[in-house]
Protein backbone atom coordinates (compact mmCIF):
# COMPACT_ATOMS: atom_id res chain seq x y z
CA UNK A 1 0.00 0.00 0.00
CA UNK A 2 1.58 3.28 -0.84
CA UNK A 3 1.67 5.87 1.19
CA UNK A 4 2.65 9.12 -0.01
CA UNK A 5 1.85 10.68 -2.63
CA UNK A 6 3.44 14.16 -3.65
CA UNK A 7 -0.33 15.54 -4.77
CA UNK A 8 -0.85 15.11 -1.05
CA UNK A 9 2.31 16.89 0.11
CA UNK A 10 2.40 20.29 1.99
CA UNK A 11 3.26 22.51 -1.64
CA UNK A 12 0.20 20.78 -3.17
CA UNK A 13 -2.51 21.71 -0.37
CA UNK A 14 -0.81 25.45 -0.58
CA UNK A 15 -0.89 25.85 -3.72
CA UNK A 16 -4.63 24.95 -3.18
CA UNK A 17 -5.24 27.17 -1.03
CA UNK A 18 -4.44 30.13 -3.25
CA UNK A 19 -6.38 28.84 -5.81
CA UNK A 20 -9.08 28.69 -3.69
CA UNK A 21 -8.82 32.35 -2.72
CA UNK A 22 -8.53 33.55 -6.20
CA UNK A 23 -11.94 31.67 -7.96
CA UNK A 24 -13.25 33.93 -4.52
CA UNK A 25 -11.89 36.77 -5.93
CA UNK A 26 -10.34 37.53 -2.16
CA UNK A 27 -6.45 37.10 -2.60
CA UNK A 28 -3.70 39.21 -2.28
CA UNK A 29 -0.36 39.59 -2.10
CA UNK A 30 -0.75 39.56 1.42
CA UNK A 31 -2.88 36.38 2.21
CA UNK A 32 -1.25 34.46 -1.00
CA UNK A 33 2.14 34.90 1.60
CA UNK A 34 0.13 33.66 4.88
CA UNK A 35 -1.04 30.68 2.57
CA UNK A 36 2.16 29.36 2.08
CA UNK A 37 3.50 30.14 5.36
CA UNK A 38 0.74 27.80 7.40
CA UNK A 39 0.39 25.13 4.57
CA UNK A 40 4.24 25.26 3.36
CA UNK A 41 8.13 25.58 4.28
CA UNK A 42 10.04 29.12 4.77
CA UNK A 43 11.80 28.54 1.37
CA UNK A 44 8.58 27.59 -0.87
CA UNK A 45 8.06 32.13 -0.13
CA UNK A 46 10.74 31.81 -3.04
CA UNK A 47 9.09 29.59 -5.15
CA UNK A 48 5.24 29.30 -5.09
CA UNK A 49 4.74 33.02 -5.77
CA UNK A 50 6.83 32.70 -9.18
CA UNK A 51 5.36 29.64 -9.92
CA UNK A 52 2.00 29.81 -9.75
CA UNK A 53 1.90 33.01 -12.12
CA UNK A 54 4.76 32.24 -14.27
CA UNK A 55 4.98 30.21 -17.87
CA UNK A 56 5.90 26.88 -15.80
CA UNK A 57 2.65 26.67 -14.05
CA UNK A 58 0.47 29.07 -15.47
CA UNK A 59 -2.31 28.97 -12.65
CA UNK A 60 -2.58 32.70 -11.97
CA UNK A 61 -2.51 36.12 -13.69
CA UNK A 62 -0.30 38.45 -12.91
CA UNK A 63 -3.10 40.35 -11.38
CA UNK A 64 -3.74 37.05 -8.59
CA UNK A 65 -6.68 35.88 -10.89
CA UNK A 66 -7.67 32.49 -12.18
CA UNK A 67 -8.82 30.97 -15.48
CA UNK A 68 -10.35 28.32 -13.38
CA UNK A 69 -14.40 28.22 -13.27
CA UNK A 70 -14.24 26.14 -9.85
CA UNK A 71 -12.58 25.44 -6.62
CA UNK A 72 -9.63 23.02 -6.73
CA UNK A 73 -10.66 19.88 -4.34
CA UNK A 74 -7.88 17.54 -3.05
CA UNK A 75 -9.30 13.85 -4.33
CA UNK A 76 -8.88 11.36 -0.79
CA UNK A 77 -6.40 9.00 -1.33
CA UNK A 78 -6.47 5.40 -0.77
CA UNK A 79 -5.49 5.21 2.80
CA UNK A 80 -7.67 7.67 3.72
CA UNK A 81 -10.93 6.03 2.05
CA UNK A 82 -9.72 2.76 4.21
CA UNK A 83 -9.19 5.15 7.53
CA UNK A 84 -13.14 6.34 6.82
CA UNK A 85 -14.69 2.93 5.78
CA UNK A 86 -13.14 1.46 9.27
CA UNK A 87 -14.47 4.30 11.23
CA UNK A 88 -18.09 4.02 9.86
CA UNK A 89 -17.94 0.36 10.67
CA UNK A 90 -17.97 1.74 14.47
CA UNK A 91 -21.56 0.88 15.40
CA UNK A 92 -21.25 4.49 17.16
CA UNK A 93 -21.25 5.97 14.68
CA UNK A 94 -23.43 4.17 12.71
CA UNK A 95 -25.94 6.11 14.64
CA UNK A 96 -25.45 8.96 12.85
CA UNK A 97 -26.08 7.67 9.80
CA UNK A 98 -23.10 8.89 7.76
CA UNK A 99 -22.97 8.87 4.13
CA UNK A 100 -20.99 5.56 3.05
CA UNK A 101 -21.10 6.35 -1.09
CA UNK A 102 -18.36 6.25 -2.68
CA UNK A 103 -16.75 3.66 -0.46
CA UNK A 104 -18.76 0.75 -0.88
CA UNK A 105 -15.82 -1.84 -2.75
CA UNK A 106 -12.68 0.11 -0.43
CA UNK A 107 -11.53 -1.99 2.37
CA UNK A 108 -11.12 -1.25 5.73
CA UNK A 109 -7.85 -0.63 7.27
CA UNK A 110 -8.79 -2.47 10.28
CA UNK A 111 -12.47 -4.40 11.49
CA UNK A 112 -14.00 -3.35 15.39
CA UNK A 113 -12.60 -6.82 15.84
CA UNK A 114 -9.43 -6.06 15.55
CA UNK A 115 -9.60 -4.63 19.28
CA UNK A 116 -9.72 -6.22 22.76
CA UNK A 117 -11.37 -3.43 25.28
CA UNK A 118 -10.27 -4.52 28.55
CA UNK A 119 -11.54 -2.60 32.00
CA UNK A 120 -15.20 -2.29 30.28
CA UNK A 121 -18.41 -3.53 31.14
CA UNK A 122 -19.64 -5.91 28.66
CA UNK A 123 -23.32 -5.21 28.33
CA UNK A 124 -22.96 -2.16 26.44
CA UNK A 125 -25.95 -0.40 24.42
CA UNK A 126 -27.42 -2.44 21.77
CA UNK A 127 -26.22 -0.23 18.65
CA UNK A 128 -27.68 -2.43 16.06
CA UNK A 129 -31.19 -2.56 17.52
CA UNK A 130 -33.49 -0.74 15.34
CA UNK A 131 -35.88 0.72 17.95
CA UNK A 132 -32.48 2.02 19.58
CA UNK A 133 -31.54 3.46 16.56
CA UNK A 134 -34.74 5.12 16.11
CA UNK A 135 -34.80 6.49 19.91
CA UNK A 136 -31.04 8.12 19.16
CA UNK A 137 -31.87 9.74 15.77
CA UNK A 138 -35.02 11.17 17.25
CA UNK A 139 -33.56 12.34 20.28
CA UNK A 140 -30.13 14.18 17.60
CA UNK A 141 -32.76 15.83 15.58
CA UNK A 142 -34.73 17.07 18.36
CA UNK A 143 -30.98 18.40 20.01
CA UNK A 144 -30.38 20.06 16.30
CA UNK A 145 -34.26 21.40 16.58
CA UNK A 146 -33.74 22.73 19.43
CA UNK A 147 -37.38 21.22 20.25
CA UNK A 148 -38.86 18.90 23.41
CA UNK A 149 -39.52 15.25 23.19
CA UNK A 150 -42.01 13.29 24.77
CA UNK A 151 -40.39 9.91 26.37
CA UNK A 152 -40.74 6.67 28.26
CA UNK A 153 -38.37 4.35 29.94
CA UNK A 154 -37.79 2.33 32.72
CA UNK A 155 -35.99 3.36 35.79
CA UNK A 156 -33.26 0.98 37.12
CA UNK A 157 -35.48 -0.28 39.26
CA UNK A 158 -37.31 -1.15 36.27
CA UNK A 159 -40.27 1.29 36.97
CA UNK A 160 -42.28 2.95 33.96
CA UNK A 161 -41.85 6.73 33.68
CA UNK A 162 -43.26 9.35 30.86
CA UNK A 163 -42.78 12.70 30.60
CA UNK A 164 -41.82 15.53 28.53
CA UNK A 165 -38.73 16.99 28.56
CA UNK A 166 -36.03 19.01 27.04
CA UNK A 167 -32.57 17.72 25.57
CA UNK A 168 -29.50 19.07 26.48
CA UNK A 169 -27.15 16.60 25.43
CA UNK A 170 -25.68 13.71 24.89
CA UNK A 171 -23.31 12.20 27.43
CA UNK A 172 -21.17 8.55 26.53
CA UNK A 173 -19.45 6.46 29.15
CA UNK A 174 -16.71 4.64 27.53
CA UNK A 175 -16.60 2.68 30.85
CA UNK A 176 -20.32 1.44 30.54
CA UNK A 177 -20.06 1.76 26.60
CA UNK A 178 -23.38 3.85 26.71
CA UNK A 179 -25.09 6.64 25.84
CA UNK A 180 -26.99 8.95 28.08
CA UNK A 181 -29.37 11.50 27.48
CA UNK A 182 -29.17 14.68 29.54
CA UNK A 183 -32.16 16.25 29.72
CA UNK A 184 -34.14 18.79 31.56
CA UNK A 185 -38.00 19.22 33.11
CA UNK A 186 -39.98 21.20 35.71
CA UNK A 187 -37.34 22.20 38.16
CA UNK A 188 -35.36 18.93 37.71
CA UNK A 189 -32.17 17.70 35.34
CA UNK A 190 -32.79 13.87 34.03
CA UNK A 191 -30.22 11.38 33.27
CA UNK A 192 -31.98 8.82 31.40
CA UNK A 193 -30.15 5.54 29.90
CA UNK A 194 -31.09 5.28 26.05
CA UNK A 195 -30.90 1.61 26.52
CA UNK A 196 -34.14 1.90 28.91
CA UNK A 197 -35.90 4.09 26.83
CA UNK A 198 -39.00 2.56 25.42
CA UNK A 199 -40.38 4.89 23.52
CA UNK A 200 -39.64 8.89 22.24
CA UNK A 201 -41.05 11.06 19.82
CA UNK A 202 -41.42 14.84 19.30
CA UNK A 203 -43.37 16.53 21.74
CA UNK A 204 -45.71 19.49 20.86
CA UNK A 205 -44.73 22.54 21.36
CA UNK A 206 -44.85 22.97 25.44
CA UNK A 207 -41.94 24.78 27.89
CA UNK A 208 -38.64 24.87 27.52
CA UNK A 209 -36.97 23.78 30.59
CA UNK A 210 -33.71 25.38 31.10
CA UNK A 211 -30.38 23.05 31.85
CA UNK A 212 -29.62 22.62 35.49
CA UNK A 213 -26.16 22.05 36.23
CA UNK A 214 -25.36 18.81 37.80
CA UNK A 215 -24.31 18.58 41.63
CA UNK A 216 -20.72 18.30 41.76
CA UNK A 217 -19.00 16.55 44.35
CA UNK A 218 -14.97 15.66 44.81
CA UNK A 219 -12.83 12.99 46.01
CA UNK A 220 -8.72 12.96 47.34
CA UNK A 221 -6.73 10.09 47.17
CA UNK A 222 -3.22 9.52 47.37
CA UNK A 223 -1.41 7.49 44.82
CA UNK A 224 1.65 4.93 44.83
CA UNK A 225 3.04 5.59 41.12
CA UNK A 226 3.72 1.84 40.30
CA UNK A 227 3.15 0.09 37.69
CA UNK A 228 2.37 3.23 35.82
CA UNK A 229 -0.50 3.73 38.32
CA UNK A 230 -0.51 7.62 37.60
CA UNK A 231 -0.28 7.27 33.62
CA UNK A 232 -2.85 5.01 33.67
CA UNK A 233 -5.14 7.00 36.52
CA UNK A 234 -4.68 10.42 34.89
CA UNK A 235 -5.79 8.48 31.29
CA UNK A 236 -8.73 6.82 32.85
CA UNK A 237 -10.17 10.27 34.19
CA UNK A 238 -8.91 12.90 31.71
CA UNK A 239 -12.31 13.90 30.82
CA UNK A 240 -12.20 15.06 34.52
CA UNK A 241 -11.55 18.15 36.35
CA UNK A 242 -8.18 17.33 38.82
CA UNK A 243 -6.03 18.50 41.18
CA UNK A 244 -2.56 16.78 41.07
CA UNK A 245 0.04 17.53 43.46
CA UNK A 246 3.35 15.49 44.20
CA UNK A 247 4.31 14.29 47.54
CA UNK A 248 7.52 12.81 46.97
CA UNK A 249 9.45 11.00 43.96
CA UNK A 250 6.64 8.07 43.74
CA UNK A 251 3.69 9.44 45.83
CA UNK A 252 1.01 12.40 44.79
CA UNK A 253 -1.98 13.71 46.13
CA UNK A 254 -5.12 13.76 43.34
CA UNK A 255 -8.40 15.39 44.00
CA UNK A 256 -11.17 14.77 40.86
CA UNK A 257 -14.19 16.36 40.73
CA UNK A 258 -17.17 14.59 39.13
CA UNK A 259 -20.97 14.62 38.29
CA UNK A 260 -23.38 13.35 41.58
CA UNK A 261 -25.19 11.01 39.94
CA UNK A 262 -22.06 9.05 39.07
CA UNK A 263 -20.45 8.47 42.30
CA UNK A 264 -21.40 4.35 42.19
CA UNK A 265 -19.54 4.57 38.93
CA UNK A 266 -16.39 6.61 40.72
CA UNK A 267 -16.61 3.83 43.39
CA UNK A 268 -16.23 1.23 41.27
CA UNK A 269 -13.69 2.91 38.85
CA UNK A 270 -11.40 3.75 42.08
CA UNK A 271 -11.53 0.41 43.48
CA UNK A 272 -10.51 -1.00 39.78
CA UNK A 273 -6.93 0.57 41.16
CA UNK A 274 -6.56 -1.52 44.52
CA UNK A 275 -3.79 -0.81 46.33
CA UNK A 276 -2.14 2.08 44.38
CA UNK A 277 -5.01 4.52 45.50
CA UNK A 278 -6.14 5.30 48.98
CA UNK A 279 -8.92 7.22 49.31
CA UNK A 280 -8.28 10.18 52.70
CA UNK A 281 -11.68 12.01 51.80
CA UNK A 282 -14.88 12.14 52.36
CA UNK A 283 -15.45 10.54 54.45
CA UNK A 284 -18.67 9.47 52.90
CA UNK A 285 -16.74 8.23 50.19
CA UNK A 286 -14.89 6.49 52.47
CA UNK A 287 -17.80 4.58 53.63
CA UNK A 288 -19.45 4.10 49.94
CA UNK A 289 -15.93 1.90 49.31
CA UNK A 290 -16.12 -0.16 52.73
CA UNK A 291 -19.83 -0.59 52.31
CA UNK A 292 -18.88 -2.12 48.53
CA UNK A 293 -15.90 -4.31 49.54
CA UNK A 294 -18.05 -5.71 52.60
CA UNK A 295 -20.71 -6.46 49.79
CA UNK A 296 -18.14 -7.74 47.69
CA UNK A 297 -16.47 -10.08 50.86
CA UNK A 298 -20.22 -10.89 50.90
CA UNK A 299 -20.65 -12.43 47.47
CA UNK A 300 -17.08 -14.37 47.67
CA UNK A 301 -18.47 -16.41 50.86
CA UNK A 302 -21.53 -16.74 49.88
CA UNK A 303 -20.03 -18.04 46.09
CA UNK A 304 -16.94 -19.54 47.26
CA UNK A 305 -15.76 -20.88 44.05
CA UNK A 306 -16.10 -17.50 42.08
CA UNK A 307 -13.17 -15.06 41.74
Amino acid sequence: MKLYHEIYSAYYNAAAAILRASVKKTLTKENLRNYIRLHAFGESMMVIPEGLPGEKWRLLHRDLSTSLQKEPTMPLSLLEKRWMKALLLDPRIRLFDPDMSGLEDIKPLYTPDNFVYFDRYTGGDPYNDPDYIAHFRTIVQALRDEQNIFVSFLTRHGQSREMEVTPHFLEYSEKDDRFRLICSGPQLRYMINLSRIVSCGPAADGDYYPYHSAEMASVTFELEDSRHAMERVLFHFSHLEKETKRLDDTHYRVTLRYDRTDETEMVIRLLSFGPFVRVTEPQSFIDLLQKRISKQQELATFFPGKK
